[in-house]
């Protein structure tokens, strides 16, 4: 089928009318009548850095033509590379080298013979031998005689710590009620699930079974991995988001999603790379995957002692190709992509900020704010217009009878909020508040953030349209020259670093990073002005928190006077719940315009409309393993219509670099002088 087209004609004609400084009319009240389609306007974006004239083009044809590469904390591009092995220490003491496998362990057997008897001895001489004969398996834990005195399991947990460094010891549910039981599991390059104990919860169970829903390991690991506790690896997709990537890696290993680390997430409909880590996971085993792996690659593995955590990134590297390109010139387009470059940005909340359901989320951090627990609820469990026909008649039961049982049942998992609130209700009738703090953390703090982000967009629109971008003005808010952060904020740093992927829905699972400490910022003065210290660059405006300062011009105004329509006050609680209260969180400061950095762009003519015009990592490592030969099979990016097309087109790719939590969404937006709305930068089906 034929690709549509980013830009409509009136669109087009519409942009090509605004001035660098005119914008769309700002919306002064929250919405309360529910959209069906969330649009730029109805959260703050509305101006234009240049006035240049749009052009039409088709985005993401092919996933290659959204290509997304994370940016460490070293400032390194990650790039998949390589699939071979890390080379293995050498210096390793022969003792440790020599590890449980050939050593005589008679006369610690014997003690334990005389701390718990003669079965369980026979048991870990089994275990030993096991080890000894099959020290590439996954070797099977035992599980001791049931043993109700605890003072006894202390002292048998304390005689493995001594003895046995490559033995872990848990405490499980025994054949009954009254005893327990220690199980005793082989450690060393197992499969790593380091926490997963510390996070789940008991359950009662059967003798001798796993009975924590966090996995088999917990988290008090071995100090006889001695290659690093560990792996780091580099995780190529396509097509697909990082959760659920890493849910079929997990898979295929035996061991919980949770168990990865990450940085950021990425889009889904892309092509990216990132860094990946797992705990104490051999890299044999990760490698061997590859052949099974459909759409996934994962590569360039190394050690390291620390797993990565969400925001450990500088931040993302695009690589973006617009098919079918058609300006009024072609020097129109040229401008276009030249001025981007040169003059960058609104650095604006992307759409992806507030979901991509039809209830927006900042329209559920309102009531939160002002303590109205129910009206939340409600608007997270209520019909939707737009949503799937299916649920939409789920939700439309329960409003009806109230039934939680049933709209359990058949609620799709993938709604985490809906499931956590409805089965706080089933235990708690009526207790809303307690209902919404068993959303996880991170989600449910989304809400309040995304309303945060929504007022920050309308002050950068009304600082544009009012002021302009060509200098600073008197009661700007700029970054003390002196304190110039790595990151922008303490918020952003809670923020998915994909574009495209819902931001609130990134890892539910995950706590909030520690707040890190807000930069130091200063009000311009007259003196400031007239010696040319500060340029627009360096202008910032704050997220509403406790810590930050506003501009000490007009544009402080627009925060209270909205904030005030949707009855919520910046600097009063209207409740004592702290994290749901502006007032007891931080806030932070983001640049009001961003400069794409490392910018390239480059016009390229084609004919038939599946050519590749962007090469992935994986076309790199193949073009050098194969030189011309058949490329993998296991991985085919996607695309989109089969409709050729032997006319000549025009197509732009442009790749640059972003700092965290800025949207190349909006970067597109500037190019083409149109809508960021995620459906007109699809091409149909």
């Amino acid at each position: 089928m034929r690709a549509r087209s980013l830009l409509a004609r009136p669109l087009l004609q519409s942009a090509r009318s605004r001035a660098s400084t005119t914008c769309l009319p700002c919306s002064k009240t929250l919405i309360l009548a529910m959209p069906k389609t969330l649009d730029e306007p109805d959260v703050g974006i509305s101006c234009f850095v240049s006035s240049l004239p749009g052009f039409r083009g088709v985005l993401k044809h092919r996933y290659s033509d959204f290509i997304v590469n994370e940016v460490a904390k070293d400032g390194e591009v990650v790039h998949l590379t390589s699939f071979d092995l890390p080379q293995e220490r050498t210096d390793i003491k022969p003792e440790e080298e020599s590890g449980p496998i050939d050593k005589d362990y008679s006369t610690q057997i014997e003690s334990f013979r005389i701390l718990c008897g003669d079965a369980d001895a026979e048991a870990l001489k089994v275990l030993l031998e096991n080890i000894s004969s099959e020290s590439d398996k996954e070797i099977d834990p035992i599980i001791l005689s049931p043993d109700s005195d605890k003072l006894h399991r202390s002292d048998v947990h304390n005689f493995f710590k001594k003895n046995f460094n490559f033995f872990i010891t848990d405490t499980v549910e025994g054949p009954d009620d009254k005893s327990k039981c220690v199980r005793v599991r082989f450690s060393s390059c197992q499969a790593g699930n380091r926490g997963n104990n510390k996070r789940g919860k008991k359950r009662k169970g059967t003798y001798g079974s796993d009975t924590r829903e966090g996995g088999k390991f917990d988290s008090r690991g071995s100090d006889s991995w001695h290659l690093g506790k560990f792996v780091r690896f580099h995780l190529y997709k396509e097509n697909k988001d990082t959760q659920d990537a890493l849910g079929v890696i997990g898979k295929m290993l035996g061991i919980q999603q949770r168990a990865f680390g990450f940085a950021g997430t990425k889009d889904k409909r892309s092509v990216s790379t990132q860094q990946v880590t797992i705990f104490k996971v051999h890299p044999k085993r990760l490698a061997a995957l590859n052949s099974r792996l459909f759409g996934i690659k994962i590569g360039n593995f190394c050690y390291v002692k620390e797993g990565l955590v969400l925001g450990q990134l500088k931040g993302n590297h695009f690589t973006i190709t617009l098919r079918d390109v058609v300006g009024d010139s072609e020097e129109i387009i040229r401008n276009a992509a030249d001025s981007l470059g040169k003059q960058g940005f609104i650095n604006y909340y992307g759409l992806q900020r507030f979901g991509s359901g039809p209830i927006p989320t900042h329209l559920i951090g309102a009531p939160l704010l002002r303590g109205e627990w129910k009206s939340a609820v409600d608007l997270i469990l209520n019909p939707r217009e737009g949503e799937n026909e299916a649920v939409k008649e789920f939700r439309e039961h329960y409003k009806e009878d109230g039934n939680i049982d049933e709209m359990l049942r058949n609620l799709p998992r993938y709604l985490v909020a809906e499931r956590s609130i409805l089965q706080c209700l089933k235990k708690c009738p009526g207790n809303y508040l307690h209902a919404l703090k068993a959303i996880p953390r991170t989600l449910r703090m989304m809400y309040v953030h995304s309303y945060q982000s929504y007022l920050w967009n309308h002050a950068a629109s009304l600082r544009v349209q009012k002021y302009g971008m060509s200098q600073v003005v008197v009661g700007d808010l700029v970054y003390c020259k002196d304190s110039l952060p790595e990151e922008t904020t303490v918020i952003d740093s809670l923020e998915t670093e994909s574009d495209g992927a819902d931001a609130f829905l990134a890892d539910a699972s995950s706590e909030l990073q520690p707040e890190e400490k807000l930069p130091v910022v200063k009000v311009v003065d007259h003196e400031d002005v007239s010696k040319g210290i500060y340029t627009f660059d360096d202008v910032v405006l704050p997220l509403p928190g406790s810590r930050v300062i506003y501009p000490e011009n007009d544009v402080a105004s627009i925060y209270h006077e909205m904030a005030e329509k949707d009855g919520i006050s910046l600097t009063e609680s209207a409740h004592g719940v702290k994290e749901f209260s502006i007032t007891s969180m931080t806030g932070g400061y983001r640049r009001v315009y961003q400069r794409p950095i490392d910018y390239m762009w480059e016009l390229i003519k084609y004919t038939e409309d599946n050519t590749s015009l962007a090469e992935t990592d994986l076309d790199i490592i193949n073009k050098k393993a194969t030189e011309g030969e058949k490329k993998d099979e296991s991985l085919t990016t996607g695309v989109e219509g089969s409709h050729i097309v032997p006319k000549e087109k025009l197509a732009l790719k442009f790749g640059f670099t972003l700092p965290t939590s800025s949207y190349a969404t909006m970067a597109i937006r500037e190019l083409l002088k149109i809508s960021s709305l995620a459906a007109s930068q699809k091409t149909n089906p």
